[in-house]
């Protein structure tokens, strides 16, 4: 696939594959029919969604571009490939560096990490708890 055509074709979850038994786990690419489909069975839901996002993501006491910033990193952490191109695209449009999306990632990374790492103490609490003291061990 040439550049240009890789480039059009879109990120790769969402790139049309040869048929193979791990197809099921490829996400379903956007598609103006699907768009339309879920617009007609919930317009209104819709078109107030639309709305909550341009209000979100207005520059206010966060500039925009900071919040694209903030929903690139959360999109790593809910692992929603569709956030993750759509925030990536806005926070270029709004200015972003490669290095600043990069960085946000590695925040979000952290943060995933940092919660597994904090929330050891609930495993070493139930440790204490239920196992039976040493001088008990024989």
């Amino acid at each position: 696939m040439s550049e240009d055509a890789h480039a059009r074709a879109g990120p790769e979850p969402f790139r049309k594959r040869e048929s193979t038994v791990e197809e099921r786990y490829v996400y379903t690419p956007p598609s103006k029919e699907l768009s339309h489909k879920r617009h007609e069975l919930a317009p209104a839901a819709e078109n107030a969604f639309r709305e909550f996002s341009k209000q979100v993501f207005a520059d206010g006491a966060l500039p925009g571009k900071i919040k694209q910033l903030i929903a690139v990193a959360v999109a790593h952490v809910t692992q929603c490939p569709y956030c993750i191109g759509g925030h990536t695209q806005g926070a270029l449009k709004s200015g972003a560096t490669e290095q600043e999306i990069m960085e946000a990632i590695w925040v979000a990374a952290e943060m995933r990490a940092g919660g597994a790492f904090a929330h050891s103490f609930i495993a070493l609490e139930t440790m204490q708890h239920y196992a039976a003291p040493t001088s008990e061990k024989k």
